[in-house]
């Protein structure tokens, strides 16, 4: 973040080899699992607006977790824009890209990471003066040979992969040049949110951290 405060889609992909796809359903759960991930070292997370209380989660997290660099998923209209700034949110993640909700995004001040998976996509994200972009679904859509596939075109171009990423694969990804960083649910899993394993998750986010330098 530069001296303004001011969050750039750049920053947000910088910040560790990993940002976490978090879906909760308990506003109570998410202040321990932001912390959990804190703790761990990765302080981006991307809470996505699958539940009916991932505003609430989120605005939890922006409250009593300022450590913490809460952004939302799943961002797939401009009202859903304007719902996740006015509950704190400091950056958008979206499965696809419209340019509505990349103008919503520009209007709250919200940097956005686009979920692209063609090279026409990739293009009417750059129009829009977007060149840090979300590879989704990475895995299902053609993993690294696709990455390796758009170096050559889209050389100016910087990817998160997410979407079949886990802490197997992740290394591969990570080691491609126009590769930043990776979106991946493995951080924090089902059972252990169920059982409030905390340390299990900060344990996961250390890991996490350690892959940027398996990577390079």
């Amino acid at each position: 973040m530069n001296d303004s405060g001011h969050l750039t889609a750049l920053q947000v992909m910088q910040d560790a080899p990993v940002i976490p796809v978090i879906v909760l359903r308990d506003k109570k759960q998410a202040i321990s699992l932001a912390r959990a991930l804190v703790s761990g070292g990765i302080r981006m997370l991307e809470v996505t607006l699958r539940t009916p209380e991932a505003l609430a989660c989120i605005e939890a997290i922006a409250r009593d977790v300022p450590e913490a660099v809460v952004g939302a998923g799943t961002v797939r209209s401009a009202a859903d824009v304007q719902a996740c700034a006015m509950a704190g949110a400091r950056f958008a993640v979206s499965p696809g890209y419209t340019h509505a909700v990349a103008q919503a995004c520009r209007d709250a001040d919200l940097p956005l990471l686009p979920g692209v998976a063609t090279g026409s996509e990739i293009m009417a994200a750059q129009e829009d003066g977007l060149t840090e972009l979300k590879f989704f679904p990475a895995m299902q859509a053609g993993g690294p040979a696709m990455l390796k596939a758009w170096s050559g075109p889209f050389g100016d171009v910087r990817f998160c992969p997410t979407g079949g990423v886990t802490a197997g694969n992740a290394a591969e990804l990570l080691a491609l040049p126009n590769v930043v960083c990776v979106g991946g649910s493995w951080l924090t899993p089902a059972d252990a949110l169920a059982a409030g394993d905390w340390a299990r998750i900060t344990a996961l986010a250390r890991e996490a951290v350690q892959l940027r330098r398996t990577a390079s």
